[in-house]
């Protein structure tokens, strides 16, 4: 019997050089039930390099959902089974990064060009593992960015069995602007998700793209599936600390106060650190936990100065939360 889907009501998107394993599961303890993505892992990375690198992770971070970029089927269809059996619960492909490093591997956005060749991968994925396998990709790309190619490029791969897409309500320019102008100048286009659903009604539709506080997901959950977050959500964190119960409906969140999310993450950056992990790699996604509060700007400080020092520990995190205090009224 294939696993339960996770559910898509609240995602953190995949983040390259963000969303590790630390950040995970910093956001796993403000948040019991939103749906977490790995960073974008190439199926030739995984297949020739150490697996562990790429796939390792903690049981608490589930739901957890491994992102995969490539093109070669038989490639994509190895790596799924591999995600398979380190215990993930969904395996994404990325057809919607633009970057010029991305583009030369014939992956991410420029896939939506090759609507065929993206059915294809996702049919080869889908017959590699029991997991459920969804996309995440643009509006359009370039001038191929009319509402008729978007259904067209849904539509040929729905029909290769996958029933979930995430997508980025804005188009992408594959020359000319940066992954990061990309995710801001092309104007966001939110009714051509909306209208998506509407004719699409038998799919799982997510939107993502421009979405900054639950209020505007629970309006955006009048209209789709389900809603992802990306950089806002790391920036402040703390907007996942209601999420369970405005969202999922369970009134017994865990992310209910700060210090509390700090007091169990001493025993995780514990643990790494007697495994070798250098402190830095983990207070550096903390940093903006007490965004917008007073104190906010001694705790950054505090964690930016003292985590990069040889030998230092998890007192420093104890320690920046007592500079916070210090001038916290």
């Amino acid at each position: 019997m294939p696993p339960t889907p996770p559910s898509h009501r609240l995602c953190i998107a995949p983040m390259l050089d963000w969303t590790d394993r630390y950040c995970r599961y910093f956001l796993r303890l403000i948040s019991r039930h939103t749906l977490l993505y790995t960073e974008m892992v190439t199926s030739a990375a995984l297949l020739h390099g150490d697996p562990a690198r790429f796939l390792a992770f903690d049981p608490v971070e589930h739901p957890l959902a491994l992102q995969l970029g490539g093109s070669d089927p038989g490639e994509l269809a190895r790596c799924s089974r591999v995600g398979e059996q380190w215990g993930y619960d969904e395996i994404n492909l990325n057809v919607g990064c633009p970057s010029d490093r991305v583009q030369s591997g014939r992956f991410g956005a420029c896939l939506m060009a090759e609507p065929g060749l993206v059915a294809e991968c996702v049919r080869a994925m889908s017959e590699a593992t029991r997991l459920p396998v969804s996309v995440k990709h643009r509006t359009g790309i370039d001038h191929l960015d009319s509402y008729h190619s978007l259904c067209d490029f849904v539509g040929n791969v729905s029909e290769a069995g996958c029933i979930t897409f995430i997508v980025h309500a804005r188009k992408a320019w594959l020359q000319g602007l940066s992954p990061k102008e990309n995710r801001e100048i092309p104007p966001l286009q939110y009714s051509r998700v909306h209208r998506l659903k509407q004719d699409f009604p038998g799919l799982e539709i997510v939107i993502n793209g421009g979405i900054t506080t639950l209020e505007a997901c629970r309006e955006q959950l009048q209209q789709v599936d389900g809603v992802m977050i990306g950089r806002e959500a790391y920036r402040n964190p703390w907007l996942l600390a209601d999420a369970d119960r405005l969202l999922f409906h369970d009134s017994n969140t865990p992310g209910n106060d700060r210090q509390k999310v700090i007091e169990r993450l001493i025993p995780f950056v514990e643990h790494e650190l007697a495994q070798g992990a250098p402190l830095k790699r983990i207070t550096r996604h903390i940093l903006g936990l007490f965004h917008g509060q007073p104190g906010a700007r001694a705790w950054r400080r505090h964690l930016s100065e003292h985590s990069c020092r040889q030998g230092a520990g998890s007192r420093v995190i104890l320690d920046a939360l007592r500079a916070r205090e210090i001038i916290t009224p």
